[in-house]
């Protein structure tokens, strides 16, 4: 039986493909619970400093397997309870894995695709791409991506895709904050190659750090805090062996010994 998810290694860097390529990488509980435990894993791996999101064949991801679907609507509202946390456990480990994230973004991104996606903290995709927030046309909502994906695209983007459920291109993506970038189907794999390098140069706990930067800013509401929490943070950095590293190498002019 073909795994559901492949896990190459370059380095420093892991990749992530989905690999249900003949279901445009759907998916069900099995691909769920392994790309889950993956992604635990490589959150716990110091050597890991870079993960890239990728799928196998013509689609990045193309949301619900239609067999699962059918298998949860005839199930309890208990059965079905449990099944959307694990799906809410896979889209916040992805969201807040203690490691810098890419999302390599080509073909389909439907329904739980656009949430890996919106989850991942750099998406870079294909022109050809095509994204949808389709659950609406079931008489669903996107609910547990929502918070990943209102984060990326605002409240008001949101309330438009989530009600119509119309599909949508990559230029609009990019407008819209679900992608950083749309580059040409042949030269995907070189940008993402470049947010990769960048990554590869700064300083890996200030990288992995950046998110939970980012999440506590825009969740404070005490100014006061937030400053006194900041502060505390830069001073924190700065005596740090990497920021003692990073400081005296810029000072120097060399390259930092994580670059090496």
């Amino acid at each position: 039986m073909t795994a559901p998810l492949l896990l190459e290694r370059e380095g420093a860097v892991a990749r992530l493909r989905l690999n249900r390529p003949e279901l445009h990488n759907a998916f069900d509980a099995a691909l769920i619970a392994a790309l889950t435990e993956a992604l635990e894993a490589l959150a716990a791996d110091p050597a890991v400093r870079v993960v890239v999101l990728e799928g196998a064949g013509p689609s990045f991801s193309a949301g619900a397997d239609l067999h699962w679907m059918r298998g949860m609507a005839a199930a309890g509202e208990a059965e079905n309870r449990a099944d959307a946390l694990a799906l809410a456990r896979l889209m916040r480990t992805l969201d807040e894995l203690p490691k810098p994230t890419i999302a390599r973004v080509h073909g389909a991104a439907f329904g739980g695709g656009v949430g890996l996606v919106a989850c991942c903290d750099i998406a870079i995709g294909a022109q050809e791409a095509r994204f949808g927030l389709t659950e609406s046309r079931l008489g669903l909502l996107p609910a547990v991506i929502s918070p990943y994906v209102i984060a990326a695209i605002g409240p008001r983007q949101a309330r438009r895709w989530f009600a119509t459920a119309e599909t949508f291109d990559a230029a609009e993506a990019c407008r819209i904050g679900l992608l950083h970038a749309v580059v040409n189907a042949t030269a995907l794999d070189s940008a993402v190659q470049r947010q990769v390098e960048l990554l590869l140069k700064a300083g890996p706990l200030a990288a992995a750090g950046a998110k939970a930067l980012v999440r506590r800013v825009a969740a404070g509401t005490d100014r006061d805090r937030l400053d006194a929490d900041n502060a505390a943070l830069i001073a924190r950095l700065r005596v740090s062996p990497e920021g003692q590293e990073g400081i005296g190498a810029f000072l120097d002019k060399r390259k930092p010994h994580w670059t090496a």
